[in-house]
């Protein structure tokens, strides 16, 4: 019952969300694509920030970074540590709502906030939270930014986000070296950058790189819940993990496990690029290029990055 009443919760937000962002439009509809624009971001930075300030926790990172692994692994140890129903998938405060012990967690990619306090360089409305930053390798990330964009995306996000056109024929090298704000190295970058240089006023802050939580999985997990003040026996964080292996995550989301959480959904079942989980594969941005391309690739990288991340 409590788990209906959460869906119904779920869904009642969604279309007041959606609700507020269509009345938005219709009431600027005369008005220029760039104020549009704008409009719709302060919408979104203060949907954002309400959420942050109810948060017990924010898990923040650019998008591709393993976001949607880490909260299945979550969502899985919730769900055995409290007896939760099956396939629930963690979101702000519905877990919360059915089991007081489990966190409000807020997964963001921190979009907008930045939108509503006009200070895109401070990280100020976080600095009372407990932080993890998840960080994966911007070469990584910037390539599967490039068939996030060519193959999910929906038309809005690429305008609002500074995508490039889908009419535009692009490369992947060209969209990964480009100055594209969307999913460019460059865009990757100075995000990771940002948070780099606002760690120090942050309270508590946590950096999860996606490469470690692959290699040792056991480990990083374990000091993860440490860090969230989350009680888990070893034998939970094992299935966890293992609940969130890559051979399951794209079982779930061929089957549509996720569907009513509006995650894991393929755009197009038969094209593999279109997947959410798609290759999961580290140094996998090699692949696309030729031995010229990724040494200006890692050039761009090795000159432009915060040593905090340690990737070269």
């Amino acid at each position: 019952m409590k788990y209906a009443l959460q869906q119904l919760r779920h869904g009642a937000n969604t279309l007041r969300k959606k609700a507020a962002r269509r009345i938005l439009n219709w009431r600027n509809r005369n008005r220029p694509q760039a104020e549009v624009i704008a409009e719709e971001r302060r919408l979104r930075g203060r949907e954002q920030l309400a959420r942050l300030r109810e948060a017990d926790i924010v898990i923040v990172s650019f998008g591709k970074s393993g976001r949607t692994w880490l909260r299945v692994m979550l969502s899985h140890l919730f769900r055995i540590r409290h007896g939760l129903p099956e396939n629930a998938l963690l979101g702000f405060d519905n877990f919360h709502h059915m089991n007081a012990a489990v966190p409000k967690i807020f997964f963001t990619h921190d979009n907008y906030i930045k939108d509503i306090t006009g200070e895109p360089g401070s990280k100020a409305p976080f600095y009372d939270k407990p932080v993890v930053l998840m960080a994966r390798d911007p070469r990584d990330v910037a390539v599967s930014q490039f068939f996030q964009w060519k193959f999910r995306l929906k038309p809005n996000k690429v305008i609002l986000n500074n995508y490039p056109s889908r009419d535009e024929d692009i490369s992947v090298f060209d969209f990964v070296t480009g100055d594209n704000d969307g999913g460019s190295l460059r865009a990757v970058v100075d995000y990771l950058n940002s948070w780099a240089a606002e760690r120090q006023h942050i309270q508590r802050f946590h950096l999860l790189r996606y490469e470690d939580l692959r290699a040792d999985p056991q480990a990083e997990l374990a000091k993860l819940v440490t860090f969230m003040g989350v009680e888990a026996t070893p034998e939970e964080q094992a299935a966890a993990i293992e609940h969130a292996s890559f051979e399951n995550m794209k079982k779930m989301e061929s089957s549509d496990t996720f569907r009513f959480a509006g995650r894991m959904r393929a755009r197009d079942k038969d094209n593999p690029d279109s997947y959410k989980v798609r290759r999961a594969k580290v140094g996998g941005y090699r692949d696309y290029f030729s031995d010229e391309e990724v040494e200006a690739i890692d050039r761009q990288l090795a000159e432009s990055l915060d040593s905090l991340y340690g990737y070269r």
